[in-house]
């Protein structure tokens, strides 16, 4: 099928001719697709009142009844969490199959039918309530007992859900998704064809505007319904024909065609650059070139039996630990990996931005060659470091600034490595270049410390430990190039010297995703934090 760009922007994101793959059919209804980590797609067949799993052996049945369970996703535990049409309820199923009712009523009264719901990096469960699931087919038909449609949050344990929203602002809200650094929260109705979009503050929407309107077609079928912003924060959603694809300030993009229905649709695959789509009786595949925005579960790991969460501490404690003089990285790594909001005290942090520079990952710089500018630009790394050093300079965080610089001729660069002999060979940053200057939007700020290097690692021959001593900080953030070079030796010789590292994986690149992936999965769970931009956001917040 041929999508259709109405910007040039969307042939960044997905191929204009990317083949859309049937992978199972002959269903009543899909719904509510999601990628589990460890390599398979849950949805819901709605009207049969089955749960469904794809995987590479193909597609079979894992439940039955589900109480015509709609929307799925997990929480950081990778517990599944389910908007339950029969029974008006949002439940969190755990892998031996206890079933807990996180929210069944407000202000006394059922709620109307749980549809969608995300998970924010907090913790929060959010949750849209229109009544698709008192109508016959897609629920069971009874009479309403609220008089509006809502948008909610909830933790576990709350004896009711918060409604988040004005209660008559919406006539059938459905799709809900956060921007990736969560200073948005997006909300459409079905009924009014439009999406709006809510600005974060204290972790509550304020601020309600129509951010895309008309999202309908007289000559094609199709709906707002499942939504999802990708980790530029371009926003995804289904509409006439397939999918429609808006930039961040509301622009549309293009359009991704679907052959039936689409309802719902979710990000998954090995390198999460595989979009499932949930479409009328069938479920279907197409490759992309953009990954989704980090959610909780995306880089949670199941619990072994008996235990708690991998590695056992939150990366707070990891973090208090390490006040105390303790090793505690490889914990704080495994909390952040299992979703666990992370805890960091400002005052003793410092955010490292190492090697983002024109030469090594913007197209016309030397190693263009390698595949690091569209890494960076398929992490949206520049965008995430940029956002990591506004909130530090807001919250008083020392921002540092780590570059690669070489003299004219490069003198005192000694060439016992390739990637050393790289930058003679391509002349690369050098002092008073084009390619040794920072990439545009991260340019050093009043207030900002920069550090010149002329190894992969920010502490070799440089004054970074000097600045950081007389900050008083021992805890790093560190992103930037090139994940399994410079951010990776970086944060191995950081744990040696006793700080505690925390990587925000999605404001890192380097020259494609399977060398980032090896770095993320690997070497650096050993040695530090790995977590999210929107993770470190909030928890600076």
């Amino acid at each position: 099928m041929v999508h259709a760009a109405l910007d040039p922007a969307f042939r960044s994101l997905v191929d204009e001719h990317a083949p859309v793959r049937q992978l199972g059919s002959g269903f009543a209804f899909t719904e509510g697709p999601v990628w589990h980590p460890d390599g398979w797609l849950t949805f819901s067949d709605m009207p049969a009142d089955v749960r469904r799993r794809w995987d590479r052996h193909g597609v079979r049945e894992v439940a039955r009844p589900t109480n015509k369970g709609n929307g799925l996703t997990y929480d950081a535990d990778l517990d599944l969490i389910v908007c339950e049409h029969a029974t008006s309820s949002l439940v969190r199923i755990r892998p031996d199959g206890t079933r807990e009712v996180l929210a069944s009523h407000f202000e006394g009264r059922e709620l109307n039918s749980p549809n969608d719901v995300v998970v924010s990096s907090d913790g929060w469960i959010w949750f849209t309530d229109p009544w698709y699931g008192r109508m016959p087919v897609f629920g069971v038909e009874r009479p309403r007992e609220l008089g509006f449609q809502g948008v909610y949050r909830v933790r576990p344990g709350m004896a009711e859900p918060e409604l988040v929203a004005d209660r008559y602002l919406f006539a059938m809200p459905n799709g809900l998704c956060f921007s990736p650094d969560e200073s948005r929260l997006y909300v459409n109705d079905t009924e009014q064809a439009n999406i709006r979009v809510f600005a974060m503050r204290d972790g509550r929407p304020t601020d309600g505007r129509v951010f895309a309107s008309g999202i309908k077609d007289q000559t094609q079928p199709g709906v707002p319904d499942g939504m999802k912003c990708d980790h530029l924060g371009n926003v995804w959603v289904t509409a006439p024909g397939g999918l429609w694809v808006y930039a961040p300030d509301g622009r549309p993009l293009g359009r991704v065609a679907i052959p039936e229905l689409a309802a719902n649709f979710a990000w998954g695959g090995e390198d999460w650059r595989t979009l499932f789509v949930c479409a009328s009786t069938s479920l279907y595949s197409l490759p992309v070139k953009v990954g989704p925005r980090n959610e909780p579960f995306m880089r949670a790991r199941p619990k072994a039996d008996g235990a708690a969460n991998a590695g056992g501490a939150s990366a707070s404690a990891a973090a208090s630990a390490h006040g105390r003089g303790a090793t505690s990285s490889a914990a704080a790594t495994a909390s952040a990996r299992a979703g666990d909001g992370l805890d960091l005290d400002s005052s003793r942090c410092a955010l490292i931005i190492q090697d983002m520079q024109n030469d090594v990952v913007m197209e016309g710089g030397a190693f263009a060659a390698s595949g690091a500018p569209a890494h960076c630009r398929e992490q949206g790394a520049i965008d995430n470091a940029r956002l990591l050093a506004e909130r530090c300079r807001a919250r008083g965080v020392p921002v540092i600034h780590v570059w690669f610089i070489v003299e004219p001729g490069a003198p005192g660069l000694t060439l016992n490595a390739p990637l050393f002999e790289g930058v003679v060979d391509e002349r690369a940053l050098v002092r008073g270049t084009w390619g040794a200057a920072p990439v545009p939007g991260l340019e050093p700020a009043a207030g900002d410390h920069v550090v010149e290097k002329m190894r992969m690692s920010a502490w070799e021959g440089t004054r970074l430990e000097t600045i950081l001593r007389a900050e008083a900080r021992d805890t790093l953030i560190s992103c930037g190039a090139w994940t399994n070079m410079s951010v990776e030796h970086t944060a191995r010789t950081g744990a040696d010297k006793g700080y505690l590292m925390v990587v925000p994986e999605d404001a890192c690149s380097t020259m494609n995703a399977d060398w980032h992936r090896a770095s993320v999965d690997y070497a650096l769970q050993n040695v530090s934090a790995v977590t999210t931009t929107a993770a470190v956001l909030a928890a600076l917040a």
